[in-house]
């Protein structure tokens, strides 16, 4: 033991003196080149923020942000140099008597050990492996001297601090701080700074995400030793020790929920850069409000549920058989449960136990719960003693939970239906908020872009458009009854179209027509002034003409658009007449900060843009504004302002629920309906389905903006209380539009 003790001591001093400053002796090994340290570029990841700069996405294999040594708070490193190298200011690169107790333990079997300074931590993790052997040992000695040699010390740890594996695919403290608690570097207490510097021991295995008690068992070594270094005192030793660390258990490190906007911009970016999107450190701003996109989250995910709610418990999501020995109960719990992922609040659970009034469940962190009263009476059906199979819950059920404010605990289920919700600024086409589905990770399908869907009345509003150009107005009456469209007209069998509600009112105007959503007078309208021209009109909106039937259908929304193209087209009612281009990504940069595009400032759409008449989006405006006072969006009041404009719209069986409108520079969509399209239910309507979601956004966008009024363009007055364009005064189209073939010809040609 002597023998080995005096060999791998002669063997540290060898690495020492060949490796000391001012040796001229050549090393007996070829030493790398230090040029990736000197010029160190980390692999840093592609990160999507929102406009006022709240992260919404990050890709790239690591997890990584550089932070300069003058930027990395005292504290963070006085935790880190107590429990990994207190005397690193001090050594020269290397503890001999660490070093030769590695050696001795390597050459006689004994348990591994490390023993490396950081400076020797930095040399292996740039250009050595981690395996424990003495050749690699002297390697790193001699490296740590070279790196003494070249780099200050203050260079040496900002290397480490940054580039040191943290766990939860994180490296360097500023990612693992935001990885595990959500907040800047800069912000962190005693306490995380401690927890923080306990995992580069071992950062895959005791970390807080993965193993809270280990993790914490480490944090208060390491607080002890801060105390013990006097880096910190008594009061703020207890403190610390007794602090809430509200770990981020599922390692999400983003502050808004915005997946859909961040696999969007995730494309684009690997569609120019390739494979230097996720190491090239690229950061993209992109034109999303981080309250509004919350807002619309939040919006989309309530209203979905509720829906939900409304049809009904459906029963378990799967069933696994439970072993009777304990511990293999909970390793087939734990199995099946990482098959069922939590869906943000909602968790996955395995019933234990099930009553008709209970149910005791085991959580995926292996708590035990119990679900009662409240919590359990939506699904009581299914905890009936004859409850149907398929839905009958029991033993080994895989369930949906959620606990409430309070910390009550009720059943839920994942919804199956799927929505969308996309908001624009109509005057510059930036989006502000947008929601691809209830649960990205579920479904990476984007609704709001992807979704080719029927309109149903959502349409109606351009054929009103179409119609005003024709010389009808506002006042314009049509007639409200039963109709049947010949052979002739539909160019293959007699149809008859019906209103919603089987409810006819007779001559109504075509201002009250629109707020009710009259389907009748929709196409008696559309008769008028032809498909065709209805047709052809629809293109100067941003529809696509070849998914827009030519015939009656059209006034019904028969054809296909998605959530976005209709944000779009609102928005030419909602600014006047202009056409805007929907744009997302404002500014991107690489990770020194240079500027690799940015989108011109645009402040509003030019004259340039016109694709419509401002009398028609002035007037058209006005019936749209009914339609949420006192048509199909009435709800809408509840938002307490006189400035909103929409239309509802409910497809064929009601199979897509919709709402479009707009106050102000914002236009947002809405929409519902299920993937493999099916019926929503009887009793549901755009109302009913898209209006809440719209309502509970708009409550949060326009919060403290003052009401807006669009500016009466010239060229249009009111005539007997209705908007009408100038020329048009006195028009035969005033007249009714009759159900009679030759009165509408008369109409159509001036009465002759």
């Amino acid at each position: 033991m002597k023998f080995l003790t005096s060999f791998c001591c002669a063997s540290v001093l060898l690495a020492a003196a060949l490796a000391t400053p001012g040796t001229q002796a050549a090393t007996p090994l070829d030493l790398p080149s230090l040029d990736a340290m000197v010029d160190y570029r980390p692999k840093i990841p592609l990160r999507v923020y929102t406009s006022d700069g709240v992260l919404i996405g990050e890709f790239g294999q690591e997890r990584r942000e550089f932070v300069a040594i003058k930027d990395i708070p005292l504290i963070q490193k006085q935790a880190l140099l107590a429990i990994e190298d207190s005397r690193f200011y001090e050594h020269g690169g290397v503890d001999f008597k660490g070093v030769a107790r590695a050696l001795i333990a390597d050459l006689t079997g004994g348990m591994k050990q490390g023993a490396s300074t950081i400076t020797m931590q930095v040399a292996r993790d740039f250009y050595l492996t981690k395996e424990k052997v003495l050749s690699r040992k002297l390697t790193e000695v001699m490296l740590a001297y070279k790196i003494e040699r070249t780099l200050t010390k203050d260079q040496i740890l900002e290397l480490y601090m940054n580039q040191v594996y943290l766990g939860q695919r994180a490296y360097g403290f500023s990612s693992a701080a935001r990885i595990y608690f959500g907040k800047s570097l800069k912000d962190v207490t005693i306490a995380q700074a401690a927890m923080l510097a306990g995992l580069p021991q071992a950062p895959s295995t005791v970390n807080p995400v993965v193993n809270p008690k280990r993790a914490q068992a480490r944090q208060q070594l390491v607080l002890k030793r801060m105390r013990e270094l006097g880096y910190i005192n008594d009061a703020q030793l207890k403190q610390a020790m007794a602090e809430d660390l509200h770990v981020r258990m599922d390692g999400q490190s983003y502050n808004s929920h915005a997946q859909y906007v961040a696999e969007m911009v995730r494309q684009s970016m690997a569609a120019q850069f390739k494979d230097d999107t996720y190491t090239r450190g690229i950061s993209v701003t992109t034109t999303l409000i981080s309250t509004e996109q919350d807002a619309a989250y939040d919006a989309v995910r309530r209203n979905v549920l509720a829906y939900d709610q409304r049809h009904g418990y459906r029963g378990a999501e799967g069933f696994v058989e439970l072993p009777a020995n304990a511990t293999e109960r909970q390793k087939v719990i734990e199995n099946a449960l990482q098959q069922h992922p939590a869906s943000d609040r909602m968790l996955s659970a395995v019933a234990l136990t099930v009553t008709p009034k209970s149910v005791r469940a085991a959580l995926p962190n292996g708590d035990q719960i119990d679900v009662n009263g409240d919590g359990v009476r939506w699904a009581a059906a299914a905890l009936a003693p004859k409850a149907p199979a398929a839905l009958k819950l029991k033993a080994g059920s895989i369930i949906r939970v959620v606990q409430d404010a309070k910390g009550r605990w009720s059943i839920t289920q994942l919804p199956n239906v799927g929505s969308a919700f996309v908001s624009l600024n109509n005057q510059t086409g930036a989006y502000r908020a947008l929601v691809g589905g209830f649960d990205f990770n579920a479904s990476q399908f984007n609704h709001a872009t992807q979704a080719w869907r029927q309109p149903g009345s959502s349409i109606k509003p351009f054929i009103y458009s179409a119609a005003l150009e024709k010389g009808y107005s506002p006042a314009t009456q049509v007639n409200d009854a039963p109709l049947t469209l010949t052979p002739a007209e539909t160019g293959s069998q007699p149809w008859s179209p019906q209103n919603d509600d089987d409810v006819y009112e007779g001559a109504i105007t075509l201002r009250h027509a629109l707020a009710m959503s009259k389907n009748v007078a929709a196409v008696r309208l559309l008769r008028a002034i032809t498909p065709q021209y209805a047709h052809d009109f629809l293109p100067r909106f941003g529809f696509d003409g070849t998914k827009q039937p030519v015939n009656y259908t059209l006034a019904l929304g028969t054809g296909s658009v998605t959530p976005l193209q209709m944000a779009g087209a609102y928005s030419v009612f909602a600014n006047g007449g202009l056409q805007i281009n929907p744009y997302l990504i404002q500014k991107v940069t690489d990770a020194r900060g240079a500027v690799l595009f940015e989108a011109k400032p645009v402040a509003v759409a030019q004259e340039s843009d016109r694709v419509l008449d401002a009398r028609n989006a002035f007037v058209t405006t006005s019936m749209l504004h009914e339609v949420t006072v006192s048509g199909t969006a009435a709800a809408a009041q509840k938002l307490g302002r006189p400035d909103l404009a929409g239309k509802t719209g409910t497809s064929s069986d009601a199979v897509d629920g919709w709402f479009a409108g707009y106050s102000g520079n914002v236009t947002a969509v809405a929409w519902m309906g299920y993937d493999d399209p099916q019926s929503l239910g009887g009793r549901e309507f755009g109302a009913t389905l898209a209006l809440p979601i719209w309502m509970d956004y708009m409550g949060v966008a326009l919060k403290g903006k003052p009401p807006t009024q669009m500016p009466q363009p010239t060229g249009v007055s009111q005539v007997q209380g209705d908007w009408v364009y100038d020329e048009f005064q006195g028009n035969t189209a005033a007249k009714p539009i009759d159900l009679d073939l030759l009165e509408r010809l008369k109409d159509l040609f001036g009465g002759k």
